[in-house]
C-alpha cells in the first residue's frame, strides 16, 4: 500500500478518535461544585471529596417547611428508589435553615422519608451553605428568610453541574432519571 494511503488512513482514524472522545452525555455544563465540608444527619463531617467519582442529585430544603419541601423530599425518595443499588449515585439535601436543622433534626427528617445510605442531609455554617446555594448552584441565598428554589441539580462524576430541573414540572422525574442514566 502506498505511503500516502497510510497517512490518509491515520488522519481518518485520528478524526474518528477525536469525535468519539467528544461523544459524552449531551448535557450542558453549568460550572463546577466548589469544595465543601458540612455535617450530615449522623453528626459526622461529610466532605465533598466523598462525592468524587459519583453522579449526584442535589436540592435545598428545610425540615419544618409547610410548603414544597415535603414534596421535594418525596421526589428525592422516588429518585432513590428508581435506582436501587446504584453505587455510583448519591442524593444530597442541603438545609437552608442551619440554625434549626441540627444533625439530630435532619436525622429525624431522614427517617421520616426512609432515606437510604446514599442520601445525605447536610447542615453547617450559614456562610458555607450560602456559598453553595448562591455562588455554586446559583439558586438564591441562605439569608435566614427560608426562601429557596424548588429546583434539583444534577452533578456528574467530575463535580460539574450538568442540569437543573424544576420539581413542580410534570415530567421532572422522567427527565432527571433519563439524564442520570446518561451520566452513569
Amino acid at each position: 500500500m502506498p505511503s500516502w494511503c497510510w497517512t490518509g488512513a491515520r488522519a481518518v482514524l485520528a478524526a474518528c478518535l477525536i469525535l468519539l472522545a467528544g461523544c459524552g452525555p449531551d448535557l450542558p455544563s453549568y460550572g463546577v461544585v466548589s469544595r465543601f465540608s458540612l455535617t450530615d444527619a449522623r453528626n459526622r463531617t461529610m466532605n465533598s471529596a466523598e462525592l468524587d467519582g459519583k453522579v449526584w442529585v442535589a436540592n435545598f430544603i428545610f425540615t419544618h417547611c409547610a410548603g414544597p419541601c415535603p414534596r421535594m423530599s418525596g421526589d428525592m425518595k422516588r429518585l432513590e428508589e428508581a435506582f436501587p443499588g446504584e453505587q455510583k449515585l448519591r442524593f444530597v439535601s442541603f438545609t437552608v435553615d442551619p440554625d434549626r436543622d441540627t444533625p439530630e433534626v435532619l436525622g429525624a427528617y431522614a427517617r421520616r422519608f426512609r432515606a437510604g445510605d446514599r442520601w445525605y442531609f447536610l447542615t453547617g455554617p450559614r456562610a458555607t451553605l450560602h456559598e453553595l446555594k448562591r455562588n455554586t448552584f446559583k439558586l438564591g441565598d441562605v439569608a435566614g428568610n427560608l426562601e429557596h428554589s424548588t429546583r434539583f441539580a444534577l452533578v456528574d462524576t467530575e463535580g460539574r453541574i450538568r442540569g437543573f430541573y424544576r420539581s413542580e414540572e410534570p415530567e421532572f422525574i422522567q427527565q432527571i432519571s433519563k439524564d442520570i442514566r446518561k451520566l452513569l
